[in-house]
């Protein structure tokens, strides 16, 4: 029992790390990876306008005056915050872009040279190490492939919003079904290997394990030593008369008891109480019944005793009781 307990639980813990990683890591991980490709797939200027209009909600920041002159979205261009301080907007359209130093260079000196107070690097790429060391100097803020996604989703149209989170939730609610049965697999296998490694103990047969006395009687008269068999015809191997005292009658018995374990055709004799001998035999009735009397009537207090003779093993014989003396 303890195995597959521990086999349901090692199941429920892997799927549940497995779940977490599906839906929090790889569906984010997947989602992102085709929304910058749905906005690679847009026209520059396309991607331009939706990057003005995310600053624009998103900070408040609008289009400079002088970035107006012709109407049409640019790749660089000027804005201004909500206190009037001008920003310096840079847009690099494409994925394949690896942006390093030199580029972050330019951007900075193209900002002094407008008096912007900084820059925005904006990317479906990648900015490199050295990129990322020289925006700092300059005071550019980057939002690459790895930032741009959740600024810029809102922003696509619907239908391609849903699509793309649409199709990594089917991914992962497949992964994750998979997921269960790997898990229910891997619980199977510890719980079949831990039975294989501790395998249950084999109880003792229990014919080889010797059936309980129903008396104390029987129980202290297997540790008495063997008894002096009075001859026949005397009734006291103490000296007492015919009426033993409880002590002696036990011996008594217990000399019955074993003198019928070692006779041929008789299994046992135990005394059930006082005056009732049970007696498993092999031998049938005309064979058995004169040895279980020759030892019972050794003692003349027992020859009245009576005598209850079990069914042979493998037969459907009735219990039946006997006496070998009446009084």
């Amino acid at each position: 029992m303890f195995s597959w307990i521990l086999a349901l639980l090692l199941a429920v813990v892997v799927w549940s790390a497995s779940t977490v990683y599906l839906w929090w890591v790889r569906r984010r991980r997947d989602e992102t990876r085709a929304g910058l490709a749905a906005l690679a797939n847009l026209h520059w200027r396309d991607f331009s306008e939706i990057v003005r209009r995310a600053l624009h909600d998103e900070r408040g920041w609008t289009l400079a005056a002088q970035s107006e002159d012709d109407g049409s979205p640019r790749s660089d261009f000027l804005m201004r915050s909500g206190q009037g301080t001008p920003w310096m907007v840079s847009c690099k359209h494409g994925r394949a872009y690896r942006i390093g130093a030199a580029a972050v260079n330019e951007l900075g000196a193209a900002l002094r040279l407008a008096g912007a107070q900084g820059g925005v690097l904006i990317t479906e790429g990648k900015v490199e190490r050295e990129g990322l060391a020289a925006a700092d100097r300059q005071a550019v803020e980057i939002l690459d492939g790895r930032r741009i996604w959740p600024v810029l989703k809102p922003y696509l149209p619907a239908e391609i919003e849903n699509r793309i989170v649409q199709s990594a939730r089917r991914r992962a609610q497949r992964h994750t079904g998979i997921a269960a049965l790997a898990s229910l697999t891997l619980g199977l296998v510890v719980g079949l290997g831990y039975l294989s490694s501790h395998p249950p103990a084999v109880s003792a047969p229990v014919a080889a394990i010797a059936p309980p006395q129903p008396r104390p009687a029987t129980a202290v008269a297997a540790t008495l030593p063997a008894t002096v068999v009075p001859a026949a015809g005397t009734d006291d191997i103490v000296g007492r008369p015919a009426d033993p005292d409880p002590a002696t009658l036990d011996r008594y018995q217990a000399a019955v008891s074993r003198a019928l374990a070692q006779t041929p055709g008789i299994t046992r004799g135990i005394w059930l109480t006082r005056l009732t001998l049970a007696v498993d035999r092999e031998a049938d009735d005309d064979a058995a019944w004169p040895l279980i009397c020759r030892e019972v009537e050794r003692y003349p207090v027992l020859r009245t005793v009576r005598i209850q003779l079990n069914p042979r093993p493998g037969t459907s014989e009735p219990v039946r009781w006997r006496q070998c003396s009446t009084i």
